[in-house]
């Protein structure tokens, strides 16, 4: 499952960027554009959809930049917490350890802890 949904994600997304979504169809082989046909309807229902437009506006109106703010300028805990929680989600385990099995897309590459160092925006 990680290698289908996270490591192909990026041949995904450069073919919708390349080539729009058509394009990227047309390149991806026929079962998979089956699947991305009749079940990606199944994962972004009205429901999702609904959610994403109340972030949006959430963006639009100004909620998200003060809740940022606050965050950033507070203590930063819920933002460490989710920081945190995200790391030792499993599916950072198994990318670690397939990773580890394609050493041509980690050549010569730093981890993100080494360059990120959790540096503030």
């Amino acid at each position: 499952a990680y290698f289908e949904c996270l490591h192909e994600l990026k041949l995904i997304v450069d073919l919708m960027y390349e080539e729009g979504i058509a394009g990227m169809r047309y390149s991806i082989s026929d079962t998979a554009e089956y699947g991305d046909l009749t079940r990606g309807p199944r994962i972004i229902t009205p429901a999702v959809k609904a959610e994403m437009r109340k972030v949006l506006d959430e963006i639009q109106d100004g909620r998200f930049a003060e809740e940022w703010v606050a965050e950033a300028n507070g203590d930063r805990a819920n933002y460490d917490r989710l920081r945190k929680e995200g790391e030792a989600h499993p599916i950072e385990e198994v990318g670690q350890r397939l990773r580890g099995m394609m050493p041509f897309i980690s050549a010569g590459k730093q981890s993100v802890k080494d360059s990120a160092g959790g540096a503030q925006d």
